[in-house]
């Protein structure tokens, strides 16, 4: 977050103004992420939103697995997935952010 607020000083306000609003476009909302985990959380839908797939599937799998094992495995982990995800949406923010940011200031070197 700190390294984006300093890309950040070194662009106009144009710059910083489509910064926003390509950046509004792109961000994960914490809502979406919680209400994926509420209603599709044994499908890993958060996961996927958040962009790990690869946990996504395995979620799957492990739901898959649970079905013979009273649904405690996947139980357990979307316990602490209720705890991570929103640490994770920030974390992908804040790289989305960073990814806004250089193509912004790729295109004004253009």
């Amino acid at each position: 977050m700190m390294d984006n607020f300093i890309a950040r000083q070194g662009l106009t306000i144009e710059q910083q103004l489509h910064v926003n609003g390509e950046f509004e476009k792109v961000k994960k909302s914490k809502v979406v992420a919680y209400l994926l985990w509420f209603f599709l959380g044994g499908f890993g839908a958060h996961r996927f939103y958040t962009r790990d797939t690869g946990l996504g599937i395995a979620m799957i799998v492990v739901s898959i697995i649970s079905v013979f094992l009273l649904f405690i495995p996947i139980g357990i982990w979307l316990l602490v997935d209720l705890f991570l995800i929103g640490k994770r949406v920030n974390q992908l923010n804040d790289q989305l952010e960073a990814e806004v940011i250089s193509i912004v200031k790729a295109a004004s070197h253009n």
